[in-house]
């Protein structure tokens, strides 16, 4: 059987979009939000659009801990706050996966815009916060949250992956790689996050203009 993965604010679209997906390649999913009553019922929604799919609904603390592999998927504007309930619940070993993006939407500003992040990217101030033997690699920054959401969309993309171990990047690539049309792609060390992250606004941007759900293909490989 698959080893579970744990998806923190994954009531919100991208997060419950990954969860769908992920459910229906036959991984269990711990779907975590900030109210464990919320998450309950994201899990009855995955459940209702995969039948088949395992899906827990959890408090995001409680969510943590059940899983190796932990993918945050909250706004810029809660990361901090979510990582700091969770320090005390993370362990040596695991891996979270960072989706954020520092858009200025968080502070009322544009979409199309980021904002300084002190460390770099919003992945390398996560990784600032958590306790040591917590690894982090950041990625799904340009998968559009309603194509994922809508199984019967065929997805046909790329996944950035940028984390400072081949090792967990390659975790990740895995759990990409189970999705259906989408392809993990090595994009490099932490640092590169702070490039990935600002993909977002330029695709948002697009997808303003040309009225789509754009996303990104690496070519040559």
């Amino acid at each position: 059987m698959a080893a579970p993965v744990s998806i923190i604010g994954a009531s919100g679209a991208l997060g419950f979009g990954l969860a769908v997906r992920w459910g229906r390649a036959g991984i269990p999913v711990i779907i975590g939000s900030r109210d464990a009553g919320r998450a309950e019922e994201a899990a009855r929604r995955a459940k209702d659009a995969v039948p088949d799919g395992d899906f827990t609904g959890a408090e995001n603390a409680d969510a943590a801990t059940r899983a190796d592999v932990v993918v945050l998927t909250v706004p810029f504007r809660n990361q901090s706050e979510t990582l700091t309930n969770l320090k005390g619940v993370l362990r040596d070993g695991q891996l979270v996966v960072d989706t954020t993006v520092p858009l200025a939407a968080a502070v009322s500003g544009k979409a199309t815009r980021t904002l300084g992040v002190w460390q770099g990217s919003a992945a390398e101030q996560a990784a600032e916060m958590l306790p040591d033997g917590v690894r982090v690699v950041s990625a799904l920054h340009t998968v559009s949250a309603a194509l994922l959401t809508d199984l019967d969309h065929a997805l046909d993309e790329d996944v950035l992956i940028c984390g400072d171990k081949k090792a967990d990047r390659q975790v990740l690539a895995d759990l990409v790689d189970r999705i259906d049309g989408l392809r993990a792609v090595h994009a490099g060390a932490l640092e590169m996050a702070r490039i990935a992250e600002s993909l977002t606004p330029l695709l948002i941007s697009i997808n303003v203009r040309h009225k789509t759900h754009a996303g990104i293909k690496i070519t040559g490989l």
